[in-house]
Parts: structure tokens; sequence; C-alpha cells
């Protein structure tokens, strides 16, 4: 267990595998979640890549930080964290939120970005109501009552059982992450737009989707992929918004086949 002190912030990270022997990954999680949903990615793709996992501000052990955020706020934390670890450039995977905290890194920091993998995001998510309407549910009753509609996203039906101890885990993560960093989140995502930026991007660029994401639907995904130039898409199946979790295999073989494509130094 890892923390740094970035832009007034304590980040909690962790470190797998050796940067300065191997090319790096970085995985920026979703809302709502903490590193340990990439755990059983991490365990099949560290033996190509130094895996650096963080919590974004207001979720998991980091800091609150000054609300409201900004999803530049979240890239410059990263920008930080990955100079604090001595990392000069790396493939960057970001999953929803992950992947416009990416896409910012990618137009404020283009020296750090070697390759990048969007994931279950696009270059903007949602409309301005429909984020205005979750934060207020949740500065009114807190996230324990969002977590059934938002699982029903998340997952698919044969992953969302009684009997599936991860399932519960993911259950309790959600609910148990602090309600101000998560309505600070959903108003960054609630104002950036991205478009801009995917439409002149020259880095090498994977764009994954799962077939029954509930939050960013495979089309959603298709759309901005067709917007980046020379960018891959790949479909994962049977799987829901947090797809890393679900089929890890499927994501790291996606991912790994990403990467022998590309020229690391």
């Amino acid at each position: 267990m890892s923390f740094a002190r970035i832009n007034a912030v304590t980040l909690h990270y962790e470190v797998h595998g050796s940067p300065d022997e191997q090319p790096v990954l970085v995985l920026i999680n979703a809302l709502g979640t903490d590193l340990r949903i990439w755990d059983d990615l991490i365990s099949r793709l560290e033996d190509r890549f130094a895996v650096i996992v963080y919590d974004k501000r207001g979720h998991g052990l980091s800091d609150l930080g000054q609300t409201p955020y900004t999803i530049e706020d979240h890239a410059a934390d990263l920008a930080g964290l990955l100079e604090h670890v001595g990392v000069t450039s790396a493939t960057i995977c970001g999953l929803s939120i992950g992947g416009l905290i990416a896409l910012a890194l990618c137009s404020a920091r283009p020296d750090l970005i070697q390759a990048l993998v969007l994931s279950n995001t696009a270059h903007k998510i949602g409309t301005a109501d429909m984020w205005a309407a979750r934060i207020a549910k949740v500065r009114e009753e807190g996230l324990l009552p969002q977590v059934n509609g938002t699982m029903e996203k998340w997952f698919t039906g044969e992953f969302r059982t009684a009997d599936n101890p991860v399932f519960a885990g993911v259950c309790n993560m959600l609910s148990r992450q602090p309600s101000e960093g998560y309505v600070a989140s959903c108003a960054a995502i609630r104002d950036a737009d991205y478009t801009g930026v995917v439409s002149t991007m020259s880095v090498p660029c994977l764009c994954l989707a799962a077939d029954q994401d509930g939050s960013t639907s495979p089309e959603v995904v298709k759309a901005m992929a067709d917007m980046i130039p020379d960018a891959e898409y790949c479909l994962i199946r049977n799987a829901g918004h947090l797809a890393c979790m679900e089929r890890p295999d499927q994501y790291a073989d996606a991912i790994l086949a990403f990467a022998e494509k590309q020229t690391y130094e």
C-alpha cells in the first residue's frame, strides 16, 4: 500500500512489476470504484507490463480534496503521480470516467502517452440533465439506494447472483465510497466534452466495448472509435460496464493483442 501527496491531495496507489524494466500500463478505474476492480486483470498482464493502479481523488483510500472537481483535475493528479513514480511514458487504460481522464491527460500531457485504451467510455458521457438528477439523488439519499440500478448497468444477470461473493463485494465497494467524492466526479463528467480531442489524436488507440454495457453502449463506444484516426475497436462478449471484472480473460487478451502492435522503448 503506497501513498503520494500530489496537488495537495494524498493519492493511494500500487505499482506491480518494475517500471524501470517493463513497459508501463496505467489502469484508471470507473466512477464509484477503487483500484481493486483491476485485481484479476493485473495477474493476467503483469508478465508483459509493469502495472500502476490508483484511487482517484474522492475514491477509495485517496483524499477527497477540494470540490467540485474537473476531469482536468483528475488528469493533473495522474500526471503528478506518474512523475512521482518516475514514469515518463505509459500506455493509459481508462474505464468510464477513467477514459475521460485518459483523454484529458492526452490533451494536456501528450508526452506521457505511449498509447491509449479507452474502455467502456465515450468522448462525452450522458447529458447535463442526467448528471444533475444523479447528483441530486445521491446528495439526498446517499449511495446505498443507487446500488441496485447501477449493478444492472455494470454486470450481466449471470454475474449478479446472490451466491457470487465478488458481486456482493462490488456492491459494498460502491455503497461505501465517499458520497462527496462521487458527486464531485459526477459533476466533472457532466462538464466534460472531449469531442475535439478524439478527432485530432495521433497516438495508437484501442476502444473497448462490452455487449451488455448499460452505461456506455457498444454503439456509443464504436461512434467514438470512428472519430479517432486509425483507432481499433474490440467488443467483449457477455459482459457489462465493468468488463474488466466480469470477463478479465477477454479484456486482457484485447490489451495484449493491441500491445503486440506497439513499439516500446
